[in-house]
C-alpha cells in the first residue's frame, strides 16, 4: 500500500478519536440529566479523559515501547472501543469517569504513534502534509462526526451517540489492523527518553506553549454549549460545532501546507495562537448581532486545529531519533492543557461566573502563551549566543544544536527576513529544515 493511502488508514483512526473526544462537550447536559450530577460536573468526565491521555498514555507506551508502531496503533484502538462501549453501558457516574479515562488513555496511545508512522510512511518533502491529514482526520470527526452523533443522541439518547462512536473505532480498527504496512522504527519511547526531550529547554518550549495553547482552547470547547447559550441565547449547539469543525478541518489541511512552503514552523505557531486569544476575547461581544458569533468560532476552530501541525513539525524535523519522545510529550501536553483547563472552567462555572464571559480568561491564557513563546526563545538564543565562545570540545552535549535550533526559532518568532543561504532550496525542493528531516527520518523511510 501506498505511503498516501496508509497515512490515510490513520486519518480515518484519528477521525474515530475526534469524534469521541469533541462529540462530549455537546452531550454534557443529556448525560448529567441521566446519572443526575449538574454539567459542571459532567464536565469532569472530559477532564478524566484529558488527564489520562496525558498522563497515562506515556506510561503504557513506555511498557509497549518494543513492539512496533502498527501494533501499537491496533492495541490502542482495541482500548478505544472497549472504553466507549463501557460508555455507553455505565449506569453510573463513576463508571463514566472511569471509562473515559480508559479511552483516553488508548486515544494517547494512538495520536503519538499515528504523527510518527505519518512522517515515515512518506518522502521528507511531503511531512507537512501527512501531519495535516493526520490531524486533519481528527477535525473531520468535529465536522461530520460529532453533528451525527448529536443528532443521535437528540432522537435516541446520548448512549446511541457512544454506540456509533464504539463503532467507527471498529471500522478504524479493521483498517490499520488488515492494511497498514509495516512501519520501521519505535513508535513509543521510553519514559527515559520522554524525560531526556523535556530536559532539552527548545522541547520543553514549545511544549510548555502547546500546553497554553489548549489550555485555552480546548479547555473552553468543553463548556462551548453553555457559552453560546449565554452569548447568542442559541437553542441547538449542533450547528455552531459544525462550524467551529469546518474551521478546524480548513486550518488542519491548510497548515501542514504553510508549514511546507513557509519553512517557519515557529512563527506560524505564534501567528496562530495571538488568533486564537484575538477570537476568544471577541467571541462575548457577537450576541448583539444576528450570526456574528459563527466569526470567531471558525476562526478559532481552524487556529486551533492549525496550531498543533507547526508544533509536531518543530519536533519532527529536529529532534532525529529523539523526535518520536517529543512529539509524545507535545501530545500529553494537548490534552493536559485540555484536562486543566475543563477542570478550572468547570470550577470557574460552578463558583457562579457567568458562561458569558468564560471565553475572556480562556484568551488571556492564550496570549500569556504568545509573550512566553517570543520571550522563553529570545533568552534562549541570546544564552546560546553568549557561550558560543567556549570551545566546542569543552561544550555539554547538545549546546551546539541546542544553539542552532534557538537562532532558528527566534529568526521565525521576530519575523526576521530570511538569510539567502539559510533559504537556498536542495535539487528536491525542500529547505534546510526539510533537510534536516529526511536525515532524521531516513531509517523510518520505507
Amino acid at each position: 500500500m501506498g505511503g498516501t493511502r496508509a497515512v490515510a488508514l490513520l486519518a480515518l483512526g484519528s477521525f474515530a478519536m475526534g469524534t469521541d473526544a469533541y462529540a462530549m462537550a455537546g452531550l454534557l447536559p443529556d448525560i448529567g440529566a441521566d446519572l443526575r450530577v449538574s454539567v459542571s460536573l459532567a464536565g469532569q468526565s472530559v477532564t478524566a479523559f484529558t488527564l489520562c491521555y496525558a498522563l497515562a498514555a506515556p506510561l503504557f507506551s513506555a511498557v509497549l515501547a518494543r513492539w512496533g508502531t502498527r501494533t501499537v496503533l491496533v492495541t490502542a484502538l482495541v482500548v478505544f472501543v472497549v472504553a466507549n462501549a463501557g460508555t455507553a453501558l455505565t449506569g453510573s457516574y463513576a463508571g463514566l469517569l472511569g471509562t473515559r479515562a480508559l479511552a483516553g488513555a488508548g486515544a494517547g496511545l494512538f495520536t503519538p504513534a499515528a504523527a510518527t508512522a505519518a512522517v515515515a510512511l512518506v518522502p521528507p518533502e511531503r511531512r507537512g502534509r501527512a501531519l495535516g491529514l493526520v490531524l486533519g482526520g481528527m477535525s473531520a470527526g468535529t465536522v461530520l462526526g460529532v453533528p451525527l452523533g448529536l443528532l443521535v443522541a437528540a432522537d435516541s439518547g446520548w448512549r446511541t451517540a457512544l454506540w456509533l462512536i464504539t463503532g467507527l473505532g471498529v471500522v478504524a480498527l479493521a483498517g490499520v489492523g488488515t492494511a497498514l504496512p509495516p512501519v520501521r522504527g519505535a513508535a513509543a519511547p521510553s519514559l527515559r527518553a520522554r524525560f531526556g526531550a523535556l530536559a532539552r529547554p527548545r522541547v520543553a518550549v514549545v511544549v510548555a506553549v502547546t500546553f497554553t495553547q489548549t489550555v485555552a482552547s480546548l479547555g473552553l470547547y468543553t463548556y462551548l454549549e453553555p457559552v453560546l447559550h449565554r452569548v447568542a441565547d442559541v437553542g441547538s449547539a449542533v450547528p455552531y460545532l459544525w462550524v467551529w469543525g469546518i474551521g478546524g478541518v480548513c486550518g488542519s489541511f491548510l497548515a501542514g501546507t504553510l508549514v511546507d512552503r513557509t519553512g517557519r514552523p515557529a512563527l506560524l505557531a505564534v501567528a496562530l495562537l495571538g488568533t486564537l486569544g484575538s477570537a476568544l476575547a471577541l467571541l462575548p461581544w457577537t450576541g448583539t448581532v444576528p450570526g456574528l458569533v459563527l466569526l470567531p468560532l471558525i476562526v478559532w476552530g481552524a487556529v486551533g486545529w492549525a496550531f498543533v501541525v507547526p508544533q509536531q513539525h518543530r519536533l519532527l524535523a529536529r529532534e532525529g531519533e529523539g523526535g518520536a519522545a517529543a512529539v509524545g510529550l507535545n501530545s500529553s501536553a494537548t490534552y493536559l492543557g485540555g484536562a486543566v483547563g475543563s477542570a478550572l472552567g468547570g470550577l470557574a462555572l460552578a463558583h457562579g461566573l457567568d458562561a458569558r464571559w468564560l471565553p475572556l480568561p480562556a484568551a488571556g491564557v492564550a496570549l500569556a502563551g504568545v509573550l512566553f513563546h517570543l520571550t522563553a526563545v529570545r533568552a534562549l538564543a541570546g544564552r546560546e549566543a553568549g557561550s558560543g565562545h567556549r570551545d566546542a570540545g569543552t561544550e555539554p552535549h547538545g549546546t551546539e544544536t541546542d544553539r542552532r535550533d534557538a537562532a532558528t526559532d527566534r529568526r521565525d518568532a521576530v519575523t526576521e527576513p530570511r538569510d539567502a543561504a539559510t533559504d537556498h532550496r536542495d535539487k528536491d525542493g525542500t529547505g534546510a529544515a526539510g533537510a534536516t528531516a529526511a536525515e532524521a527520518l531516513e531509517r523510518n523511510t520505507p
